[in-house]
């Protein structure tokens, strides 16, 4: 009995050639995923697709990277378009929101300060026609767009401001909505940077 417990014994691995095993395989996945994968990943991302992979940034006419079409700005000269509400003031770094409910003190205060500021700055547009995605905070707090409507509402505005015709305003949104994505995907939108950019072309 003792003889054939010793031979059992002797036939079980050692700790030692399992430990070599694990770490070879671990020096494997390193290289394979942290290193190869990733490389090859941002080579063909440079290769297919090089303003996504750069983060999509605009630049004005002079060629000045003036921010990313994936993340919003807040202007604050009343002559050009207003984006979102942005609780986070737009930093890319603590994107998201407080998620108040609608009874929540802090969001009703918000909501009521951002709705005097537009019955401000607009007082030709009734606030009954004041659209809820302006004085509202995106999930992200990073949304670029507003929508078609969103800066339809803010032409009279900034009409009597610039000096530029409401028809041609009206021709500047068209041109710079945005319609479904695959045509079924999201709502049509507006890039305010992008649309804002244009304007100030036109005010130069």
């Amino acid at each position: 009995m003792n003889h054939t417990a010793s031979n059992a014994n002797n036939s079980e691995p050692s700790g030692g050639p399992i430990c070599f095993v694990a770490l070879r395989a671990g020096i494997v996945f390193i290289i394979l995923c942290g290193i190869l994968y990733p490389l090859a990943m941002t080579g063909l991302a440079q290769l297919f697709m090089p303003n996504q992979a750069n983060g999509s940034l605009i630049k004005d006419a002079s060629g000045n990277t003036v921010g990313s079409e994936l993340i919003g700005q807040s202007f604050v000269d009343q002559k050009y378009f207003q984006s979102r509400v942005s609780s986070i003031e737009y930093k890319a770094e603590a994107s998201g929101s407080n998620n108040y409910a609608p009874s929540n003190p802090d969001m009703l205060q918000r909501t009521q300060d951002s709705i005097a500021a537009w019955q401000k700055n607009n007082p030709d547009v009734p606030i009954s026609e004041l659209p809820i995605a302006l004085i509202t905070n995106s999930g992200s707090g990073l949304d670029p767009h507003i929508t078609p409507e969103s800066a339809e509402v803010q032409i009279p505005r900034i009409g009597k401001l610039t000096g530029i015709p409401a028809e041609q305003l009206e021709q500047l949104v068209d041109k710079h909505t945005e319609g479904r994505d695959l045509g079924i995907f999201g709502e049509p939108r507006v890039n305010v940077l992008k649309l804002n950019i244009e304007l100030q072309t036109l005010l130069q």
